[in-house]
């Protein structure tokens, strides 16, 4: 298989689950260089080495090959030990104008029904879409509260990574916790005054992230500082999702992962003198 060098603006790493090769993956998307949207996976990402850990908005330079066991034109295997940090994650000044730089290179779709027409006409199993409005944030139950026996023996087997890791040099790993609850996003898209509902899962890693830190912070009342954050601060600012697609089930999308830049602030209206008039 044909390999090759890339940078990739990181917009993605999704929360870990359990795997039967690297004991735990993620899924990390992003974003090259020519506004190419591309998926890696799997990403073992708190296996790999201190120096090789990326942040979102991080830009990495990598090793890559087309994935022979999965067909969306997006995924790609990433060489772990090849994975270089390319300077310090893009920052928020300016309204975002370092990230924006990348942002602006690919689509943004105002519908997903948009979405979901090109995936079924050029095979896109990645797209951002800026939905018109959010209605409602969803909270339920895991189906399971924990991990399976064979999750957690997978979990388990392989705190030393062969390939990754010299004995010497294995990190400590605490074992990864299950989220215990699943989160949706029920937003609204208005096209030509005419609008339309959608719910999806949000499997963002930062989500899992707020989950656990609230729960730390705040104990049993850890729901509405968590609902506040996606409810109120999030959509107040100039939301964006970043949408993929399962590998086992093409025509099923997830909020992979939320971007949510400053929203443009009106021009301002200079005032006019009296002797304008």
């Amino acid at each position: 298989m044909v390999t090759r060098s890339a940078k990739i603006l990181v917009l993605c790493k999704t929360y870990p689950s359990p795997s039967s090769k690297y004991s735990e993956t993620s899924c990390v998307a992003g974003m090259e260089q020519t506004g190419s949207l591309i998926r890696l996976f799997p990403v073992p990402f708190r296996l790999i080495k201190d120096d090789q850990q990326f942040k979102k908005w991080q830009v990495v330079e990598a090793t890559l090959e087309k994935a022979r066991d999965d067909n969306r034109p997006e995924s790609h295997h990433i060489k772990v030990d090849t994975i270089k940090k390319v300077g310090s994650p893009l920052s928020t000044k300016n309204g975002w104008a370092d990230r924006w730089t990348y942002l602006s290179k690919a689509p943004i779709y105002d519908d997903y029904a948009a979405v979901e027409v090109a995936r079924q006409a050029a095979g896109r199993t990645l797209a951002l879409l800026r939905p018109s409005e959010i209605i409602g944030f969803d909270i339920t139950a895991a189906a399971s509260p924990d991990w399976t026996v064979q999750e957690r023996k997978n979990l388990l087997r392989h705190q030393q990574q062969a390939g990754l890791f010299d004995d010497a040099d294995a990190p400590a790993i605490k074992t990864l916790r299950k989220l215990p609850h699943e989160f949706h996003y029920r937003y609204r898209c208005r096209v030509r005054g005419v609008d339309a509902e959608y719910r999806h899962k949000i499997v963002d890693w930062e989500i899992g992230a707020l989950y656990w830190n609230c729960r730390r912070r705040y104990g049993k009342d850890w729901e509405a500082p968590f609902r506040a954050k996606l409810e109120r601060d999030l959509p107040a600012a100039d939301l964006i999702f970043l949408m993929g697609t399962i590998h086992r089930f093409p025509d099923q999308w997830l909020i992979v992962s939320l971007i949510y830049p400053p929203r443009p602030q009106p021009p301002q209206t200079a005032q006019r003198s009296l002797f304008d008039l």
